[in-house]
């Protein structure tokens, strides 16, 4: 009998899991709170992209983490085809997933067995085993973030938002990737950093610590900085300017993001904090090295030793950010900013970011023989002629970032 047959005869059981397809498709969560038990365990297959493989222990928790990470990075349904009672009273659904991955990602159509198993009338487990290959090809290109190139401005949005943009492995990956090809691009000419509306980031996924063996735990501190250091680093260097807006809280990793543009555009909600006190940690993703060259050695003590949590009036004060403006004009406000930068000449602010990130650690001779070096440099491409010519002839240059 399949999905499409007329379900006369069908045993209770099977009544409750055909419920599940209908309410998960149309996001029916009234049917689903009726049907799943709460103590649900989910089961999705190993190598599903976006990290979601692996168990998911409770009804929230799978349809928050596990059918929504799903949902989140692809727009797909899962058809039906045949309920195969077993001998061990579980009920075997074979099918096929088809849709779409969301952001650019391909076609999906791969098949699938769920193995479910249902108690007084609720379902209380389902194992997946699906093609993971055909998910991974139809993927979009980040499962975390949403990286879109216009006009010469690449945006990067974290795109976690039910974990608060927490960085974990995958998303600490995927940065690295994203901002290493950005910064090879030279298409383009500035980056615009950001997260939700309500939250930028709350930094490294304390989730992970609490379900790790204590002695695995120094191995995972060091795979994950392994991943998201070089993002860091990378977008300091790069020749593009970086702006960042952000929403809500940019704590620990996600102030060192915070920390490593050029211009920091802030809602009037905004706060910033290092937070690595509150977990018994250090620092990472390059904050100690930032803070004490934005706010001075002082006040990064106050903010690293009590945990301190800075206001967006208290950033703009104490330097840590560019400007503050109400909560709905900061992606307006962030977006003019990068175009504004984008506009000008990409290689000689590169170079001028990086001697103000060397400025600090070296004397004024070696910075003199630097600075020259990159004067020199400049002459080599063509903004500078361009920009000599637009002030004699008392026009708007127009810079290719060449």
């Amino acid at each position: 009998m399949t999905a499409r047959e007329d379900t006369m005869g069908t045993t209770d059981d099977e009544t409750v899991v055909r419920r599940l397809y209908p309410a998960l498709a149309e996001g029916d969560r009234e049917t689903l709170d009726a049907i799943l038990h709460p103590g649900f365990v989910g089961v999705l297959a190993d190598g599903m992209p976006g990290g979601v493989g692996g168990e998911h222990r409770g009804a929230e928790a799978m349809r928050r983490d596990g059918w929504g990470g799903i949902a989140r990075n692809f727009a797909a349904r899962a058809e039906p085809e045949r309920f195969t009672p077993t001998a061990d009273g579980r009920m075997l659904v074979s099918g096929r997933y088809r849709g779409r991955g969301r952001r650019g990602g391909g076609e999906l159509d791969a098949a699938f067995t769920h193995v479910v198993t249902v108690a007084d009338g609720r379902l209380t487990r389902l194992e997946q085993l699906t093609d993971t290959a055909r998910w991974a090809a139809a993927a979009p290109p980040y499962t975390t973030l949403d990286v879109r190139v216009a006009d010469g401005v690449a945006t990067v949005r974290l795109d976690r938002p039910e974990k608060h943009n927490a960085v974990d492995a995958t998303m600490g990956a995927e940065l690295a990737r994203a901002v290493d090809a950005l910064a090879r691009d030279t298409a383009v000419r500035a980056v615009l950093l950001t997260g939700g509306e309500k939250v930028f980031s709350v930094g490294g996924d304390v989730g992970l610590f609490t379900g790790c063996p204590p002695e695995e735990l120094p191995a995972l501190l060091r795979d994950l900085t392994d991943l998201y250091h070089p993002a860091v680093e990378r977008l300091s260097t790069m020749d593009a300017p970086v702006v960042a807006a952000v929403h809500g809280a940019a704590a620990g990793v996600g102030l060192g993001l915070v920390c490593a543009a050029d211009v920091v555009v802030a809602a009037q909600e905004a706060v910033f904090t290092t937070a690595y006190a509150g977990i018994g940690l250090t620092s990472d993703a390059g904050v100690s090295w930032f803070l004490p060259r934005l706010v001075g050695l002082r006040r990064a003590q106050e903010m690293f030793l009590t945990g301190r949590r800075l206001t967006a009036a208290e950033a703009l004060d104490w330097g840590l950010v560019t400007t503050v403006v109400p909560d709905g004009e900061v992606d307006a406000a962030a977006r003019d900013h990068a175009a504004s930068v984008a506009a000008g000449p990409t290689r000689a602010f590169g170079a001028v970011r990086r001697l103000l990130r060397r400025s600090g650690d070296t004397d004024l001779h070696t910075h003199l023989a630097d600075e020259q070096d990159s004067v020199v440099e400049a002459g080599r491409g063509s903004d500078l002629l361009e920009g000599a010519r637009a002030l004699a002839e008392r026009r708007r240059p127009r810079f290719t970032g060449a």
